[in-house]
């Protein structure tokens, strides 16, 4: 038995063929009843539409490529499914490309994408200097999204959580808990979240603590560095004492500060009776974490929401590819949790910060 075309489609629904395929590919506006009718009748026959063909008579292969820095990371996964959920309800398919952090491998992976004739891409760039060659060439050829991360400005369209305003609640939060000394555990290199953190952090922290600008960790953002950071940080020189000590540590990811309450516990450091931790993202794992972790948590289904629509305007025109670039950086929100909260019973409480 043959596979139902167009022809079939129209002849059940009693519409033209120009008008089904308007209806299933969705690319102009088609009046509600007849919408229902067209979609009725192809889903009674069981009709497929022909990707390929309808690629190569529209010049568009429906397929948006994602790039990520590694997908090993909890907090990209979350990021993938709501993208995902995004762009398929604009009738586009995503194709994944992991790059290991390595900027090499991203420029291959870029360029794989876009020979696969992707309509346009969204990427997490692997580092603000070194990813911005590839990024900015292909931008050039399709429209590109940066999510969560950037390559400077005049690059291309982003969207982002707006760190410095995470980072402000953090702080605020610890100096209204009564905490005083200051330490950061973060990620070293030129990734944008990593670089504007730690800015943020030395920018306000100082302001609560002289010295908080001394006590500062630079590794990469996993458990493992959590780990060896505090193990560091509490060695101190010699001579240190337990009141020089920090009685706050602020991670750069929720990654370091479950390694960080790792360590932490193992040396016996009550938390956060004697040291209260942060993280920052919001990924499964602070809330499960014990004691659960203080964090920032990324609006993500508002990341993959407005990297969708700043793509779609690209896509259909509404923003030409001579219009400057827009960067939006939405607004983070502080969930309170054990490791800061005196009361080990207190339920999590949460704070959004005002973006301008």
């Amino acid at each position: 038995m043959s596979e139902p075309t167009l022809r079939d489609v129209a002849r059940a629904c009693g519409c033209s063929v120009a008008t089904v395929s308007r209806v299933l590919a969705g690319t102009r506006p088609v009046g509600a009843e007849t919408t229902r009718r067209v979609r009725r009748a192809a889903e009674e026959l069981g009709y497929r539409p022909n990707q390929v063909a309808r690629a190569l008579r529209s010049r568009s292969t429906g397929t948006v490529g994602l790039v990520l820095p590694q997908i090993t990371n909890p907090f990209y996964p979350t990021l993938v499914r709501e993208l995902t959920h995004a762009l398929h309800a604009d009738a586009r398919a995503v194709l994944l490309a992991d790059c290991d952090d390595d900027p090499a491998i991203e420029a291959s992976r870029i360029e794989s994408l876009l020979a696969r004739q992707v309509d346009a891409l969204l990427v997490v760039p692997v580092d603000a200097e070194r990813s911005a060659e590839a990024v900015a060439a292909a931008a050039a050829r399709v429209p590109l999204v940066l999510l969560d991360r950037s390559c400077g400005p005049g690059v291309a369209d982003s969207v982002a959580v707006d760190n410095t305003a995470g980072m402000a609640l953090v702080l605020d939060h610890l100096a209204a808990a009564g905490r005083r000394r200051f330490c950061f555990i973060g990620a070293a290199g030129t990734t944008s979240s990593a670089a504007e953190r730690r800015a943020a952090y030395e920018a306000t922290a100082t302001a609560h603590d002289p010295l908080a600008a001394e006590r500062i960790e630079l590794g990469d953002f996993s458990v493992e560095w959590g780990r060896e950071a505090v193990g560091r940080l509490w060695a101190g020189p010699e001579g240190t004492t337990a009141g020089d000590r920090p009685d706050a540590v602020v991670c750069g990811n929720d990654l370091i500060a479950v390694g960080a309450l790792q360590q932490l516990r193992q040396l016996g450091i009550g938390i956060p009776r004697q040291a209260a931790v942060t993280g920052f993202d919001d990924i499964p794992m602070a809330s499960v974490a014990e004691p659960a972790v203080t964090t920032v948590r990324q609006p993500v289904s508002e990341l993959a929401a407005e990297a969708a629509r700043l793509l779609d305007r690209r896509l259909t025109g509404a923003d030409p590819a001579t219009a400057p670039q827009r960067t939006l950086r939405l607004a983070p929100e502080l969930v309170v949790r054990a490791s800061t909260s005196p009361d080990p019973n207190s339920p999590p409480s949460t704070q959004k910060a005002a973006v301008q």
